[in-house]
């Protein structure tokens, strides 16, 4: 498309009949004319565009300037949409549907062929979920399509999770930005492989390994969570992602072990920024720091993440360091995304 001043809709999502909202319904046109549209979801705001069709697709990836072998996750609006997409729906995925649809849960599965093959990234497989927000499914129905929808950030930034995130990464890059306040989750779902004789989870998210054997019992982690050299069979499995404006680099160690790795960086002439927690936060002598959350509630660390992440500006600080997280319920999404903001880059204090 031409540069141009992306149109910002405002949205209330309490407004009654929002499928017929005057904003849903000029969004939903876009959509049917293979424009894409962002929109906000109960994770983070997302870039839609009709997953039938590779020329709506080719736009996205555009956008994004995302690389062409990431596969896209598919929204529906109705757990029973899934039957026109995928070959088979095992009972654990019943089951998984029963229990976090509509939610933050993405699941794998052999598609029928009838996706577009660049949302696929010709695999074999599509990931397909029913996201918990007011508008995206409003706007889903309007547009009678299914919407390939990756986070609607410019690749390689934090996700966004305000509609501000998405004008400062893709002002007059899309036509259409549907704002619909902040998202809740903050971090995108958890991404599920139900191609196997086990579930297998291929990406940390907003529904956690603990919640999900709950309900189907054993549940594998993908050991390419790891690795970033192998194509991804999902979305947030290859390349860096989510990086602030400065090197991000992990600190795992107490207080006093934050406080000396601080005045090393210093004394070399570093202006530093920290990412921290409520009980963290102290008359630390740095450039700027930002609070996360609370160490009592990970999921406000969840949910002000990415927001955090952008709130460090170009040539502000030299180095941002920040603390790390259990990696049990939420905090293994949080420390997969750190992980991957960090490029891997921690300092751990010896004990």
């Amino acid at each position: 498309m031409d540069k141009r001043q992306t149109d910002v809709l405002n949205v209330d999502n309490y407004v009654e009949n929002l499928e017929q909202h005057p904003s849903i319904q000029l969004a939903a046109s876009r959509l049917k004319e293979d424009q894409v549209v962002a929109f906000p979801t109960e994770t983070v705001y997302g870039l839609g565009g009709n997953a039938l069709s590779d020329k709506a697709i080719e736009k996205i990836f555009r956008a994004k300037g995302r690389p062409t072998d990431n596969p896209l996750i598919v929204h529906i609006a109705d757990q029973k949409d899934l039957d026109n997409y995928v070959k088979v729906i095992p009972n654990t995925v019943e089951k998984l549907m029963d229990a976090f649809w509509p939610g933050p849960l993405t699941i794998v599965l052999e598609h029928n062929g009838k996706i577009a093959p660049k949302v696929t990234a010709n695999l074999s497989t599509v990931a397909i979920r029913m996201p918990d927000h007011p508008i995206a499914l409003a706007l889903i129905k309007a547009a009678n399509l299914p919407l390939a929808a990756p986070s609607a950030n410019t690749s390689g930034r934090p996700s966004p999770t305000k509609a501000e995130h998405v004008i400062e990464d893709l002002n007059g890059r899309i036509y259409t930005i549907i704002n619909g306040g902040s998202t809740g989750v903050g971090v995108e779902s958890t991404v599920v492989d139900c191609t196997g004789e086990k579930p297998m989870i291929l990406r940390p998210g907003g529904i956690t390994k603990e919640q999900i054997q709950s309900v189907v019992g054993e549940v594998l982690m993908d050991p390419a969570l790891h690795k970033i050299t192998e194509a991804p069979k999902s979305p947030g499995m290859k390349y860096t992602h989510y990086a602030p404006a400065a090197p991000l680099v992990l600190v795992d160690g107490d207080e006093e072990f934050f406080r000396k790795t601080i005045e090393k960086a210093q004394s070399e002439g570093m202006k530093v920024g920290l990412l921290i927690t409520e009980e963290m936060e102290r008359n630390f002598s740095v450039e700027k720091q930002v609070v996360i959350g609370t160490r009592s509630d990970l999921n406000s660390v969840a949910k002000n993440l990415y927001d955090a992440l952008r709130a460090f500006e170009k040539h502000e600080v030299d180095v941002i360091y920040a603390e790390v997280f259990a990696e049990t319920e939420i905090g293994t999404a949080i420390m997969n995304r750190l992980n991957k903001a960090s490029g891997g880059s921690m300092i751990l204090q010896h004990k």
